[in-house]
């Protein structure tokens, strides 16, 4: 069988679709090896040394707004090169790692809808122009031969906002890398303690996103209420593990918003304003490889949002035995 795959996020690993596209890649070289497995990618990516080590075939589909207009020549991409390419490659089988299957398919199509997110929640619905690509996305799935999700909760979901049958949408687990397991590596742990100037004592951990739906402000008003508490009992719950008398500090990963939204809240500055600036290390972009050394040092991962579409950072903070402080929300209860 020919398996033709939308490689558009191929290089994007600091996405998850990105991320979720790199592991489909590498799990069906293992699981199919005996199927001829061929990537279509926008013209410019240097994906051919990347797949060649995979027995991926790489081929490129142009077009003609390549360098223009970045949103016209993705929405190009998967609605006219990808389908084209798949029709002169001889596709048995089409797959769409992402929400953006072809209209027009000349073979069955397999789309992984992730999560129904600007269907479900007002604030990211977006632009005018935004909701007219998730209409048309909405549409597209309908007519792929199967649909993938995520979680059960995403499959509902999938099932609720597109009208799609139950029968042609399946949950897919999503696992983690064998690379989240405990560090115990001394001189790695110290390397990475340096690398990020981590607190000496244990902390609390937050590595994520920012938009509105992580709750990072309520996670941080709830951390400034802890902080401020003289209960003892607080107090000893928080040190534990820590050494007597030593404060827990809260560690927030990942790129902080140029600005302060509604959309997109500046943590930085609403720490400044709770009071606990002292107590919250702001580290920036962490490294993929860096990330279970941090969860390794970490007291407890807390991971906070309102909605995801599986919440994979909880099973990659459990993996490297870190203890997780979770929110009871679709995809993650």
């Amino acid at each position: 069988m020919r398996i033709v795959i939308n490689g558009w996020f191929w290089e994007q690993i600091a996405t998850g679709s990105g991320q979720y596209l790199a592991s489909l890649a590498a799990w069906l070289a293992q699981a199919g090896p005996e199927h001829e497995r061929i990537m279509v990618t926008p013209r410019g990516q240097k994906s051919s040394a990347l797949t060649a080590g995979r027995g991926w075939q790489t081929v490129a589909a142009p077009t003609p707004f390549d360098g223009l207009s970045r949103n016209l020549a993705k929405l190009w991409f998967e609605q006219v090169a990808f389908p084209r390419a798949c029709r002169r490659l001889h596709a048995d089988v089409a797959l769409v790692p992402y929400w953006g299957s072809p209209w027009w398919q000349p073979c069955p199509t397999v789309v992984t809808v992730h999560d129904v997110i600007p269907l479900l929640l007002p604030l990211y619905r977006g632009s005018p122009l935004q909701r007219a690509y998730t209409a048309l996305v909405s549409r597209t799935a309908r007519r792929a031969h199967a649909v993938l999700a995520d979680s059960e909760a995403g499959r509902r979901d999938i099932i609720a906002r597109l009208n799609i049958p139950p029968e042609r949408v399946h949950a897919i687990h999503l696992a983690v890398d064998p690379g989240f397991s405990p560090v115990t590596d001394g001189e790695k742990l110290a390397r990475v303690r340096e690398k990020y100037a981590l607190p000496d004592e244990a902390f609390l951990l937050y590595m994520g996103g920012f938009d509105a739906r992580k709750n990072v402000a309520r996670m941080l008003q709830g951390y400034a209420q802890v902080v401020k508490s003289e209960t003892a009992h607080i107090h000893s719950v928080l040190s534990r593990g820590t050494g007597q008398g030593q404060e827990t500090k809260l560690v927030v990963a990942g790129k902080l918003p140029g600005k302060d939204s509604a959309f997109m809240p500046d943590p930085a500055a609403l720490a400044e304003r709770l009071g606990i600036r002292d107590r919250v290390s702001f580290i920036g972009w962490v490294d993929e490889a860096d990330k279970p050394a941090l969860y390794s040092m970490a007291l407890a991962a807390l991971y906070l949002s309102a909605y995801e579409g599986f919440g994979l950072p909880v099973l990659e903070a459990m993996g490297c035995g870190c203890a997780v402080i979770t929110a009871s929300s679709p995809g993650m209860a």
